[in-house]
């Protein structure tokens, strides 16, 4: 009897284990391709999913060539999103042929672009995938995932309507606080000179004055007239730092503070900050509200404007 009832203990136990087994695995996979991306579908999803990103920190999405692993995880995937408005450059094609496999793909962006006048474009009309360097615009982004997430898992709508507001709800917290900090730079210096046209949506957004030295992607060549009319602005304006990225080549920065210095003029490197990728994964900056609050708070301090050192949460990484 005694036997039997040892037995049953341990059946019992290893069914218990079974069912927390099954209950700590994921419903389904998502994969998105970039970082800022797969912060929301994580934050949307919650328990239930999955979540891959692709192309990781301090990696340019604009030059990035898909590898035959990222091919087998976006055909693993179960549902993909990704940021349209040609930011993966290379990496269309292969979302393309994944998309007509009757696989749920969703370009974040086209709740934006349906609404017309909000999506920036370049002199060549290309437009600007730039898009999450508002915090307001990537609030709308929300939206898409919550609704994808809910069309391909219906059953749990209403959690992933809950996470999409509880996000934008600190979303809304970290606009307003890029709103105070951009606005306490003096008004005569609030000019962010950077490697390349990654950051017009902030501009527009909290009041910044944005000269890239290369185009929208980073493909563009940054000519030597082009840098020499910004040493000129720089002089002119009395501006006293300019910005390197965490994925972008800093030589053409730095040739900037050089030919300052040439003219007289002394500019600083202000800080590094993050275009085109977050930080590493698992660290604040890591997200993409630590991205925005180690962007907004270095360029504040770096110009003359009134900011914590440890940004928004007291979170940052005082290394920066």
């Amino acid at each position: 009897m005694l036997k039997c009832w040892k037995r049953i203990v341990v059946f019992s136990m290893a069914l218990s284990a079974l069912v927390l087994q099954a209950a700590e695995q994921k419903s389904y996979k998502a994969v998105a391709t970039v970082g800022m991306i797969a912060d929301i579908v994580r934050e949307v999803a919650g328990e239930h999913a999955e979540v891959e990103g692709i192309i990781g920190e301090g990696v340019d999405p604009h030059l990035y060539k898909p590898t035959r692993k990222d091919v087998v995880t976006l055909s693993q995937a179960d549902i993909i999103f990704y940021n349209g408005l040609m930011l993966e450059g290379k990496m269309g094609y292969v979302l393309v042929r994944v998309g007509r496999k009757n696989k749920p793909v969703y370009a974040v962006t086209e709740e934006i672009l349906d609404q017309g006048g909000y999506v920036m474009t370049d002199e060549a009309e290309h437009y600007d995938p730039h898009v999450w360097m508002d915090v307001q615009g990537w609030i709308r982004a929300v939206d898409v995932v919550v609704r994808g997430l809910s069309e391909f898992d219906p059953e749990h709508a209403a959690y992933y309507s809950a996470n999409g507001a509880a996000y934008q709800k600190e979303l809304e917290e970290l606009d307003a606080y890029a709103q105070a900090v951009i606005a306490s730079i003096p008004e005569n210096q609030r000019v962010l000179v950077t490697a390349h046209d990654a950051f017009n949506y902030l501009g527009r957004a909290y009041g910044l004055n944005v000269q890239g030295i290369q185009g929208l992607s980073t493909e563009s060549e940054a000519g030597v007239q082009d840098i020499e009319t910004l040493i000129n602005f720089l002089s002119e304006r009395n501006i006293p730092a300019v910005f390197v990225e965490t994925s972008v080549a800093d030589k053409n920065v730095r040739a900037l503070v050089e030919g300052a210095k040439a003219k007289g003029h002394t500019v600083k490197i202000g800080g590094e900050l993050y275009s085109d990728a977050m930080g590493v994964p698992g660290t604040y900056e890591g997200t993409y509200i630590g991205m925005i609050d180690h962007n907004v708070t270095t360029i504040a301090r770096a110009l003359g404007g009134t900011a914590p050192a440890g940004g928004m949460q007291d979170k940052l990484n005082h290394a920066h």
